[in-house]
């Protein structure tokens, strides 16, 4: 197939330009063809010679009359032609390129596009783009709606619009369809083949919105059909756990809660109680703000479980908060008499071993621990459960190397990063979503200011204020050393001039992710114990790490971070009945000023991360390009979330049908192949 022939093979292309194509992902004819127009210019309105203003950007038709050329400074050669309209006649400006004479010697009709400036009261043109009328290329430069794609060095528009324009030539009889008709009829979609020569050089503006849309769609049902297959693969002959309908022991849980579950709660658990009484293996997202009380549904989800004869197992990404959802759980299974055991990689080696054997022997029902628990050494006698907290911070391999630790777990993924519903169905298309959108009555909100420089003074002695009232209060750094050359202070050097300089009489602590684990555990709990009134941290703190007595929160360089971020930093204040407080301190721009003002005036996490994923798009929405995350060639989160919501239907329609369907056997092996691209 033509798609897949390297692009070397192409006229006018070689070794040393497929070379430079290969930095733009190109390798093949097809990616060439999926390599879209960035933006377009509309070049259409050709405009007479006579007519045109100073200031400018015209398109006109012209005729050479006569060439000049001179040089204007060493290595600056100057090459005007005398042009000729229907009406009047002006100028061409051309700068080092005398070829051009050759090209289009007089009597040459020429369509040009560029800034007009007057000169003796003549109109001359600073020529950006122009098409010899007649040439090989007709048409693809100027006089239509004329595309401009992402380059490399080396590399120039009009070369690239030629060789994109001789591989849709080349491909015309040679293109599949991966739609079946029935889809393309339903919404009427236009052809593959039609679509990507629109996409590429629309004929007007009705064409190019054709042709994005069904690309778009195209792409979408791909992806969605591959993740369906992924969950379809999973599930295949693998007989799932029908856990015990009985719920006495989660009703026990619940009964002696010293709250009453949120109705968010109770729902998200129903559905997930529902889930783990099917003969089907679960596999559901639970997502919620920041204190929407995920552990305690995750709880009873664990105690279903484990009043099956099954056990549990939590697996969090860092030390900090497994330690943290270890004394949780503790505390809310101890009128139950279920024990709770932490595995990380600093558990000393007899507690270790002791934890391993009683795993091994059922014994130990509940375990909660970071990548320590998917260690070869590690074994279930009934693992039914598995729960995976901040699924972004794993791995999709990770997720998939606990559930081998028993025949065919449950799993249950936490994220308290409120992911948008666009942006949830595009990374776990695999998974049924439960949404914590309801916060637990008394939260405090936290009032939210945006600082500069100047006003950090402010900042400090609202701080002085809280611990002199017995409170504590966070400092945020986003880096640890000061040598990246970006002007934010490092979190070592802030802990040691605010202990030494701004809060000597205050005891300081610093936590960061280079200290060691037990290091870490100490300082944290020194500052659960109130031993430690200020703590500097960088953004480990981000997740998990509950301290009730924390009022204030001062977070550095905050433009650098996304806003659900910052909204989870933000969380880990307000936790308690006090008022409390968030300063956002910022050298950025206006611009990242007012990017940070929407989180003083909102605390809803989802309407906050839908506004990040406006900003900053999927791929940097939770602050780094994340492993696992899709990039499409053409489709926008959140924009064209309408089109990836009917992509999802459809493909569970397709994945619903009995027995395998030749009308839908080049979309299936599409959506295999954008699998096997992905690290399940």
């Amino acid at each position: 197939m033509i798609l897949d022939h390297p692009v070397a093979t192409l006229k006018y292309v070689g070794h040393q330009r497929a070379a430079r194509l290969s930095r733009l992902g190109i390798q093949t004819v097809g990616d060439l063809l999926w390599h879209f127009p960035r933006r377009y210019e509309d070049r259409r309105q050709l405009k007479d010679l006579a007519a045109v203003a100073p200031g400018e950007v015209v398109t006109v038709q012209v005729t050479i009359r006569a060439w000049e050329e001179r040089e204007v400074r060493p290595r600056l050669r100057l090459i005007r032609a005398l042009i000729q309209g229907r009406q009047g006649t002006g100028f061409a400006v051309w700068f080092n390129q005398p070829y051009l004479k050759r090209q289009m010697p007089p009597g040459t009709g020429v369509i040009l596009t560029g800034k007009v400036r007057y000169r003796d009261y003549r109109p001359e043109i600073q020529v950006s783009d122009y098409e010899a009328l007649g040439e090989g290329d007709p048409g693809l430069h100027t006089g239509r709606i004329v595309p401009f794609y992402a380059l490399t060095a080396g590399l120039s528009q009009r070369w690239l619009r030629l060789v994109i324009h001789l591989a849709l030539e080349a491909v015309a009889g040679d293109l599949p369809e991966v739609l079946p008709l029935s889809l393309c009829r339903r919404y009427r979609l236009i052809p593959r083949l039609q679509a990507l020569k629109y996409i590429h050089f629309p004929p007007d503006a009705a064409g190019l919105h054709q042709a994005r849309r069904r690309l778009k769609y195209e792409e979408l049902l791909i992806w969605e059909l591959g993740l369906n297959l992924h969950r379809v693969q999973q599930e295949q002959g693998r007989q799932g756990i029908a856990h015990t309908p009985a719920n006495n022991l989660v009703n026990r849980l619940v009964d002696s809660l010293p709250f009453k579950l949120t109705s968010a709660q109770a729902r998200a658990l129903a559905e997930i109680l529902a889930d783990m009484e099917a003969p089907r293996p679960m596999a559901r997202l639970l997502q919620g703000d920041v204190g929407s009380g995920k552990t305690v549904v995750a709880a009873a989800a664990m105690v279903k479980a484990v009043a099956g004869g099954w056990q549990a197992a939590l697996m969090a990404p860092t030390e900090v908060l497994a330690e943290q959802h270890g004394r949780t759980l503790g505390q809310l299974l101890a009128p139950l008499r279920l024990p709770v055991v932490t595995l990380t990689g600093s558990t000393p080696r007899t507690e270790r071993e002791n934890i391993l054997a009683g795993l091994a022997s059922g014994q130990l029902p509940l375990v909660v621990g970071t990548h320590a628990l998917i260690q070869d050494d590690v074994s279930f006698k009934s693992l039914g459960l598995v729960v995976i907290d901040e699924q972004h911070r794993f791995g999709v391999d990770q997720r998939a190397a606990l559930q081998t630790k028993g025949e065919c777990p449950d799993l249950l993924v936490m994220t308290a990063t409120p992911i948008p519903r666009t942006l949830a169905l595009a990374i776990y298309g695999d998974l049924d979503i439960s949404v914590l959108d309801e916060l637990p009555p008394g939260r405090q909100p936290v009032a939210t200011y945006v600082i500069t420089e100047k006003q950090r003074p402010r900042a400090y002695r609202l701080i002085e204020r809280e611990i002199r009232a017995g409170h504590q209060a966070y400092v945020i750094c986003p880096i640890i050393d000061a040598n990246d050359g970006v002007a934010v202070e490092a979190a070592t050097a802030m802990a040691r001039k605010l202990q030494e300089e701004v809060f000597p009489g205050y005891p300081v602590g610093l936590v960061h992710g280079r200290l060691r684990p037990a290091e870490k555990e100490e300082v944290m709990n020194a500052f659960r114990e109130g031993k430690i009134a200020i703590l500097v941290a960088t953004t480990v703190v981000e997740v998990g790490v509950d301290v009730p007595n924390a009022t204030v929160m001062l977070i550095e360089g905050a433009e650098r971070l996304g806003l659900a971020q910052l909204h989870q930093l933000r969380g880990r204040v307000g936790r308690g009945t006090a008022a409390a407080y968030c300063f956002l301190v910022t050298r950025g721009s206006q611009a990242a000023r007012e990017r940070l003002a929407i989180l003083t005036t909102n605390r809803d996490g989802f309407a906050i991360a839908e506004a990040d994923l406006r900003l900053r798009g999927p791929g940097e929405f939770f602050g780094t390009r994340q492993h696992g995350l899709p990039e499409f060639h053409l489709a926008q989160l959140p924009g064209d979330s309408h089109i990836l919501e009917q992509a999802r239907q459809d493909a569970r329609e397709i994945c619903r049908q009995e027995g395998p369907s030749l009308e839908y056997e080049a979309l299936y092996q599409a959506a295999r192949e954008k699998l096997a691209g992905l690290h399940f």
